[in-house]
């Protein structure tokens, strides 16, 4: 089953969070931050989204940072995907 993204939204599954610090301690389940990179899977149309004209600027296979607290959260398959608008990506990693 695949996710197609509607308007400006962008299905993005996030990068696996460091376990360990620069130091070489390795950090518990609950001491690591929620990651906030991520891969782009699907992109939508842009195209005329409340009333306002967007083209999308990420592309499939893309990596980038995104708002730590955005987007819907879905499980498909047995995958965990993130859907945000793509004002929620802050920037893209190159």
């Amino acid at each position: 089953m695949k996710i197609k993204p509607l308007g400006d939204r962008v299905v993005i599954k996030n990068l696996e969070a460091e376990e360990t610090t620069r130091g070489g301690i390795i950090l518990a389940g609950a001491a690591k931050e929620k990651p906030v990179m991520a891969e782009v899977l699907a992109v939508g149309p842009g195209g005329n989204v409340d009333g306002k004209e967007i083209t999308m600027n990420v592309k499939v296979g893309e990596k980038v940072i995104y708002s730590k607290y955005a987007g819907t959260e879905v499980k498909l398959d047995g995958e965990e995907y993130i859907i945000v608008r793509q004002g929620d990506i802050l920037a893209i990693v190159e």
